[in-house]
């Protein structure tokens, strides 16, 4: 079996810096896009078991997103969305676009160090 390999899209680049490096941290992988197009193109090339999605990000349809990575990926990848908690229509809408974890951003920073490793598996 593959290491597991996570997939970040965000184009805040402290924030990315900050993820990538907890993910290093603990001594797993995971790469950055800073457009959804980006995003499917390594999810094509690299079969990613989770995928992080900044709700910020300008121009993300979640929807299109979450069935291009389903079509792209040979099993689809576990997705956790975070944005902002003033942003409820933007967390629910992720939820009903199926994303399997949708988490304001201070919960995301809270728990990345302590359950990256589980998302990557594919666990909530």
């Amino acid at each position: 079996m593959s290491e597991p390999l996570g997939l970040l899209l965000s184009d805040d680049l402290l924030f990315t810096s900050r993820i990538t490096g907890v993910g290093r941290d603990l001594g797993l992988t995971v790469r950055a896009a800073r457009s959804a197009e980006a995003l499917e193109a390594l999810a094509r090339q690299q079969a990613p078991t989770c995928v992080l999605l900044d709700l910020a990000n300008p121009g993300l349809s979640v929807p299109d997103l979450v069935r291009r990575l389903g079509e792209a990926c040979a099993a689809r990848p576990f997705v956790v969305a975070y944005g902002s908690h003033i942003d409820a229509a933007g967390l629910r809408a992720a939820r009903e676009a199926g994303c399997d974890l949708v988490l304001p951003r201070s919960a995301f920073v809270e728990q990345l160090p302590h359950r990256l490793a589980e998302w990557l598996a594919g666990r909530r």
